[in-house]
């Protein structure tokens, strides 16, 4: 008899559809079947000896909360057995739009086994967890967006690092870190198979993107530190397990029914009785060249439209013409922002890094990328090579190290802000830097007519150390702006194209942000995880 070895997630949700991931211990017929009629069912595809499903659910009724239940080859498998939990729910929207509710955030380590302490403090998924299963018929997200590092490749867990010295002399490269598709899965097992979090993403819909630590600290910073992982004898196989695990535990749930069944990859892959190869062959197409690849994807929740951009995968990397997205990419986020502007009344841009941040971080990033790139003493000088020291050991990788990039986005943002049908809110949604705040922009010309902001939180459930407490508070004061412009100077910066202000925070802790958006109305809710649930740090209107 099959049984359940991962999930439920329930992952696309519109008016009518669904989608819900599993993996089996076997082949087998996976099945949801819904209270009220609806469901749907799937056979069960092979990568690297492990059986996953994603099962189309149909027939749903809008504006509806519908129980389903999980079936492997008819034998009912979810609910679990004793669960003290309320049945899983499709909670489908209503068609006539009404409000949308996202919550996000990003980086979660794994939580601890249930009775052990936690380094950490309380996770943001578990307080939301218990929050919704108190009261299944109260306040819930719409969307849950994880905007990366849902999983840590190079700091894994003390369990994690046991199995894998049963498994592999740790001594040998890369040591106490993931090195192949099945050392990825246990990071997932470890993560998703968290009681409360299990049953979180049974019952809220969500949507993923990767950011380094889902393939490792720094992944794809610049050419030099490619060029060095390609040169060890063990990079290419955790790049490929990574995309890899990726693509099957994460980012087929971010496709509606259609774009899969439009997709060649997936059918490829779930026609064959083994679609290992079919998948490894991708991944190394994406490997070798980026541009072939998108995992960037757009979503509309009625009148709220979500793009979320891969700002990982797609950078070019080559010092002179360095850009957070290649060609094809930044012709396609144009595309996705512009596309039907008028029927939208909220735009989140969605990207694991930040846009804004504090001055004196973004001055030093952008000082960065100009001595790389040879603005003093040439790309070979020894500034070039002290700046990529820099880079490395500061993690200056986000968008204000790719300065043509962080312009044009401006640009973009400016765009479909202005004008005639430009929508009400224009927010960029981001994590990584283990704090959150709230930066507001402003244009030399007066900028669009849409309130644009920069949400950042992070993290979901992760360490904040003292030194990032006190840096990222001196990288938004006085002082810092003016050592920030000292750098500028230096690395002889243009102005960016925008200035911007703190509008909110820093705040430190496990987080996570709520945006609930209504017509043309969006309120901002902060809220960070205690050991009596989840407490609101702040809350403002935002349009």
């Amino acid at each position: 008899m099959a049984d359940l070895r991962l999930g439920p997630l329930l992952r696309y949700a519109d008016d009518s559809c669904a989608t819900v991931w599993i993996e089996a211990d076997r082949p087998c017929t996976a099945e949801v079947r819904c209270a009220d009629g609806a469901g749907g069912t799937a056979g069960t595809f092979q990568v690297a000896g492990h059986h996953y499903a994603l099962v189309p659910v149909t027939g749903l009724a809008p504006a509806k909360a519908t129980p389903y239940e999980v079936f492997l080859d008819g034998t009912r498998v979810w609910p679990l057995p004793g669960t003290p939990f309320p049945p899983s729910v499709i909670r489908t929207p209503a068609r006539d739009e009404g409000t949308v509710r996202v919550a996000f955030g990003s980086c979660r380590w794994a939580a601890p086994a249930a009775g052990e302490p936690d380094p950490v403090g309380p996770d943001a998924l578990d307080t939301l967890a218990a929050r919704i299963a108190a009261d299944p018929g109260g306040e819930r997200p719409d969307v849950l967006l994880l905007v990366g590092d849902q999983v840590y490749a190079d700091e894994v867990s003390d369990d994690t690092r046991r199995w894998l010295a049963d498994r592999r002399d740790l001594d040998r490269p890369p040591g106490a870190e993931v090195a192949d598709y099945e050392e990825y899965t246990r990071l997932y097992y470890e993560s998703w198979l968290d009681p409360e979090v299990r049953w979180l993403l049974s019952t809220v819909p969500s949507c993923m993107v990767f950011d380094d630590h889902d393939v490792i600290d720094d992944w794809n910073t610049s050419a030099a530190w490619l060029a060095d992982m390609r040169a060890t004898d063990w990079w290419r196989e955790r790049l490929l397990s990574g995309l890899m695990s990726y693509w099957v535990h994460q980012h087929l749930g971010n496709l509606s029914p259609a774009e899969l069944a439009a997709d060649p990859l997936w059918s490829e892959v779930t026609g064959r009785p083994d679609g290992t190869e079919a998948l490894r062959s991708f991944a190394e197409r994406a490997d070798a060249d980026p541009a072939s690849v998108r995992w960037s994807y757009r979503r509309d929740f009625g009148r709220v439209r979500l793009v979320m951009v891969d700002s990982r995968a797609a950078r070019v990397l080559d010092e002179d013409r360095r850009s957070m997205l290649d060609p094809g990419e930044e012709a396609w986020l144009r595309e996705q922002v512009l596309d039907g502007r008028g029927g939208y009344d909220h735009l989140l841009v969605g990207t694991s890094l930040p846009w804004l941040l504090p001055h004196l971080v973004h001055d030093i990033e952008g000082w960065n990328a100009a001595l790389c790139r040879g603005e003093r003493g040439g790309p070979d000088g020894r500034w070039a090579r002290f700046g990529e020291k820099v880079r490395r050991a500061a993690d200056l990788e986000h968008w204000a190290a790719f300065p043509a990039s962080f312009d044009a986005l401006a640009g973009l943002i400016a765009e479909a802000g202005t004008g005639p049908g430009a929508p009400a809110t224009v927010c960029v949604l981001s994590g990584d830097v283990h704090h959150a705040y709230v930066a507001e922009p402003s244009w030399p010309d007066g900028g669009p007519d849409a309130r644009v902001v920069q949400l950042t939180c992070s993290p979901v459930h992760n360490s904040v150390p003292l030194s990032i407490r006190l840096g990222f508070r001196f990288g938004w004061s006085a002082p810092a702006r003016v050592l920030g412009r000292a750098f500028a100077r230096h690395g002889r910066l243009a102005r960016p194209a925008v200035r911007w202000r703190r509008a909110g925070g820093p705040w430190f802790g496990n987080q996570l942000m709520t945006l609930t958006m209504s017509g043309r109305s969006a309120r901002l809710r902060l809220e960070k995880a205690t050991e009596d649930g989840l407490r609101t740090v702040t809350e403002s209107r935002l349009s």
